[in-house]
């Protein structure tokens, strides 16, 4: 698919994918599902590639669902467009490489739920936040109930999702939701520092790391670690680890290529 909203740059192995709707604040609709799913799906073949910062265009990061779209639904539709924006959250949030989310402006309903399949999130200091769905009669359909809870604790979950508040940058840091906020001019800036700091480290090593994460919390603690310390196992079989441990030996910065 030639994507026309979702657009993907590259600087080296850092992917930089937007959402560019700004007519529509980046609102999602099945057109945007299907174009971030064939970017994504398109990255993962790539072996160069060792992380992914995912952005809006204009004033918004992704301030929605698109309402237009979904007015006219009946329950039918409706399941099945929730099912369809899980199915890209899904895909985002185990994707094999990290994925950053860029917040630069709203980060409303559906962006929220976006930013939050993602594994950090960097904001700008205009940044906003919320799942305001209560105010339209609904509730969250692509992750929201589930992902914000486990973000930011059940209390803080149902009031923001119980009150529909659109809140500040600096609350959603102060609660966990954003992982550190930056002033707008240094928003892309800082998400590359971060993401060229992880593209020197073993891309092997970073990918289990981060599956070994996914997994655990969902499992007991016991059975997080039996699953860790076979994903630790099998790094021995790799390269890299042959690579990080010899240049560690000798003194001189690892060079890992993801073998």
């Amino acid at each position: 698919m030639n994507s026309t909203i979702v657009k993907l740059e590259r600087q080296g192995a850092i992917a930089i994918v937007t959402v560019d709707r700004p007519e529509a604040l980046n609102a999602l609709n099945l057109r945007v599902f299907a174009e971030l799913e064939s970017v994504f799906l398109d990255l993962a073949r790539d072996p160069s590639l060792r992380a992914v910062i995912l952005t809006g265009a204009g004033k918004a990061f992704v301030a929605g669902a698109d309402i237009k779209e979904m007015a006219d639904f009946g329950p039918i539709q409706a399941r099945a467009f929730a099912r369809r924006g899980q199915s890209v959250m899904r895909l985002i949030e185990s994707f094999s490489h990290p994925v950053i989310a860029a917040v630069n402006g709203f980060a409303l309903g559906g962006g929220c739920e976006l930013a939050m399949a993602c594994d950090f999130r960097i904001a700008s200091e205009k940044a906003k936040a919320g799942q305001p769905e209560v105010n339209l009669g609904v509730t969250p359909g692509f992750g929201g109930t589930q992902r914000l809870a486990r973000l930011v604790g059940r209390s803080q979950a149902k009031y923001l999702l119980f009150t529909g508040e659109i809140i500040s940058a600096e609350r959603a840091l102060q609660i966990g939701l954003f992982d550190e906020i930056v002033a707008p001019e240094q928003l892309l800036p800082r998400c590359l520092e971060i993401a060229q700091t992880i593209a020197t480290k073993g891309p092997v090593a970073v990918s289990y790391s981060k599956h070994a994460i996914n997994i655990g919390v969902e499992a007991t603690l016991a059975q997080g670690q039996e699953y860790e310390a076979e994903l630790f196992a099998q790094t021995f079989a790799t390269q890299d680890q042959k690579e990080g441990m010899a240049a560690f030996i000798l003194k001189r910065p690892a060079v890992f290529t993801g073998a």
